[in-house]
């Protein structure tokens, strides 16, 4: 059975946050969330636990690396 793995950016709009809530919840800043979002760096593994109970989403669902991603809208 294939991987499916989303952004992201995709799992933070699908958990309806926006980009300030997320770096606020993270005491991170917008624009580390952001860099994470283009995968110009990554979250440490630590980060991306929070990220992963933040969104409520399995952790091989999210994408921590751009070659992987799967960028997609609203999931239902």
């Amino acid at each position: 059975m294939a991987k499916f793995e989303i952004s992201l950016a995709s799992a933070r709009i699908n958990a309806n946050l926006t980009q300030q809530e997320v770096a606020d919840k993270m005491h991170i800043s917008k624009q580390t969330l952001v860099n994470w979002e283009k995968y110009r760096t990554e979250p440490s593994v630590t980060q991306a636990d929070e990220l992963i109970k933040l969104y409520n989403l399995p952790r091989d669902c999210i994408s921590f690396k751009s070659k992987n991603a799967l960028k997609v809208g609203k999931l239902i």
